[in-house]
């Protein structure tokens, strides 16, 4: 069975990238930022892309679905955010997830943010959000995973993710959890069959192979000697195995031999902007390898008539494509009612 799925804050999609690649039909998508909807529309034409003010959804304006998901806004949640949490407008946004959820009763939900979430305002935050989901009668499934350990993306990024499932509101936990157990467990709940992904025994790719030289253009390169940031840089990135980024004064090296989190504030002024050392040319990754880090399809389209630091702040936006895939492949088995173990 195909599954409906509608995605409020698509973003770039790629959370709509995970559901389609797992089968399912992605009929409607939410997303306000115009630059954000010229890169969705580029990859997802067959979908209804509705731009604008998700208070203006409801009901009567949006066809039914079986899966509703949202990547709402994190910035409110994190530090680089500055963590005004519900006093930032877009930290209420959460509260239009919950109202369409109470409208549309969807079989399941899905929801992704930062890790920060669950320790904002002393967890206060996290139990407005889990009461206000248990209020619509769906079970709270939160749990926190890193990208490098459960998929092959060399990237050091780690995120909530939160599942729950129509009329099982008694299913549901305080703080993120491991693994997927309660004490009064009802093993007949959809909710007590969902697994979390576990981690594979193989190693992330090598940071190499999302390279792609073809889209590198000069003022990505470190290489003006009169410069004194392009000189510490020059200075300090002397490992092709290992991704640097410039932190305003110094060069920080990443030495997991991976690419640290991609943030949306890459886009504002570039010293968030990992670099590399590549057959001895010292640059900084282009939007497109951002795009490759976070497992976006190779064919994935960047608009040429947006600017860098928008393409930059829309790869840093967005999830990794293949650990919501995983989560999404987990979801639908529950619904499903197939037997994985």
């Amino acid at each position: 069975m195909s599954y409906r799925v509608g995605s409020l804050f698509a973003g770039v999609g790629g959370i709509c990238q995970a559901f389609k690649n797992s089968n399912c039909d992605v009929i409607w998508a939410n997303e306000i930022d115009k630059n954000a909807c010229m890169t969705y529309r580029l990859n997802h034409k067959s979908i209804n892309l509705i731009e604008g003010d998700v208070k203006k959804l409801n009901n009567k304006n949006l066809s039914s679905i079986d899966i509703l998901t949202a990547g709402f806004p994190c910035q409110p949640f994190s530090q680089a955010g500055h963590g005004k949490g519900f006093e930032d407008g877009r930290g209420k946004l959460f509260f239009e997830v919950s109202r369409l959820l109470k409208e549309l009763r969807p079989k399941a939900y899905f929801l992704e943010n930062v890790k920060t979430l669950a320790t904002h305002n002393n967890g206060k935050t996290f139990k407005i959000i889990k009461d206000e989901i248990k209020k619509t009668g769906y079970s709270f499934i939160p749990f926190v995973l890193n990208v490098a350990k459960y998929t092959d993306i060399p990237q050091g990024r780690e995120r909530i993710y939160i599942v729950g499932f129509k009329d099982e509101s008694d299913y549901s936990f305080e703080k993120p959890i491991k693994e997927n157990i309660l004490e009064t467990k009802q093993e007949n709940l959809l909710s007590a069959r969902f697994q979390i992904p576990k981690e594979p025994s193989k190693a992330p790719r090598n940071i190499k192979s999302f390279l792609d030289d073809s889209c590198v253009i000069q003022s990505d390169i470190y290489n003006d000697k009169s410069n004194k940031i392009h000189r510490r840089v020059v200075e300090s990135v002397t490992d092709e195995n290992i991704v640097y980024q410039y932190r305003r004064y110094y060069v920080r090296s990443n030495k997991s031999n991976v690419c640290p989190t991609l943030t949306a504030n890459m886009g504002a002024g570039g010293h968030n902007i990992p670099i590399i050392l590549n057959n001895g040319i010292i640059r900084r990754l282009t939007p497109k390898e951002c795009f490759n880090l976070q497992g976006f399809p190779r064919d994935f389209m960047l608009p040429s008539n947006i600017s860098r630091a928008q393409l930059y702040k829309q790869a840093g936006n967005s999830v990794v494509v293949p650990m919501v895939e995983k989560i999404a492949k987990e979801i639908i088995a529950v619904l499903d009612g197939s037997d994985r173990n």
